[in-house]
């Protein structure tokens, strides 16, 4: 009898045991569920084309923010921009163009309408409103064809740093580039032969000094400059060769924030001065101590800058 007691106690304690757990791991389970509905992945990726998709980086809650890379970056380039924003308070979404970084790498047009129609179409899908747009360098010519394209839809301010606008190229009616077609079409003659010494060349004259950008932060931009479709750096560099964007200016009917340097070795800070002059109300703010690469040598009046004219 004493031995069936003890059995049967056991019995019950197990089965006991058994219906706990059993209750936990419901309990677990619905929890699970709860958090996991509530907190759905945002997408990476927008599909802009048929077989196009976007690398898309998103970011924070609050105010939108959207940032274009240069020439030929991916929207990793933004790494020490998207702290400093989803901490104020922000939502900020990287774009990477087409034939960049993560994103698709099609054969088809590189110019500045398809790159535009692209950033509409990523907006148009994210239900963007009232966003900042910024773009670096060729991103910035990107960002300002997109404004004047589509009238500053999904936008509130504008944001140009370093842009490589309104053209890159001298001709005898526009003395402000520092490089003449003859110069630029060489590079582009350049990737077919040897896009790694294009690369070092154009990253020579990326900062203010050799030395100015650590080896770290330098391979770091390297490794995803080498990303890139070579024919879409072909394509694209033709494009910042070619187009004018002189008529996009007086388009621009929203408030612009315009940095620059001063001894950038690549956009002449003199185009600064002419879209300040010619985009209604625009402000301009000088920095002294970098080149190209604003963004990483003077990070954080760089992200002080952009988000005083956020805030403003």
């Amino acid at each position: 009898m004493k031995t069936i007691f003890t059995l049967s106690l056991l019995t019950i304690g197990i089965a006991f045991g058994f219906t706990g757990c059993s209750q936990k791991s419901e309990k677990e389970s619905e929890s699970a569920q709860a958090y996991s509905s509530s907190s759905s992945a945002r997408k990476s990726y927008y599909e802009v084309a048929p077989n196009v998709k976007l690398h898309v980086t998103d970011l924070g809650d609050g105010p939108v923010v959207v940032l274009i890379p240069g020439y030929p970056l991916g929207d990793e380039s933004w790494e020490y921009q998207y702290p400093a924003l989803v901490k104020a308070g922000y939502r900020v979404v990287g774009i990477t163009m087409r034939g960049f970084g993560n994103s698709d790498k099609p054969y088809g047009k590189y110019t500045y309408d398809q790159f535009a129609d692209d950033i509409k179409s990523v907006l148009d899908q994210m239900n963007i409103k009232d966003a900042v747009l910024g773009g670096h360098s060729m991103g910035g010519a990107i960002s300002l064809h997109y404004t004047a394209k589509y009238n500053g839809a999904h936008l509130k301010k504008l944001a140009l740093f370093a842009a490589a606008a309104p053209r890159h190229t001298k001709t005898a009616d526009y003395p402000y580039p520092l490089f003449n077609k003859e110069t630029i079409t060489g590079w582009v003659n350049q990737i077919s032969i040897d896009r790694p010494a294009l690369l070092a060349g154009i990253g020579s004259q990326f900062a203010l000094t050799p030395t100015a950008i650590n080896p770290g932060i330098g391979n770091w931009l390297y490794n995803q400059e080498l990303q890139s479709s070579p024919y879409a750096m072909e394509q694209a560099l033709i494009s910042l060769r070619d187009e004018d964007l002189r008529a996009d200016l007086p388009k621009i009917k929203i408030p612009t924030l315009i940095m620059q340097a001063k001894e950038d070795h690549i956009v002449a800070y003199a185009l600064a001065q002419q879209m300040n002059k010619a985009i209604t109300g625009s402000q301009l703010v000088t920095f002294d101590k970098s080149g190209h690469a604003l963004f990483i040598e003077e990070r954080e009046k760089f992200n002080n800058e952009l988000l005083r004219f956020i805030k403003e």
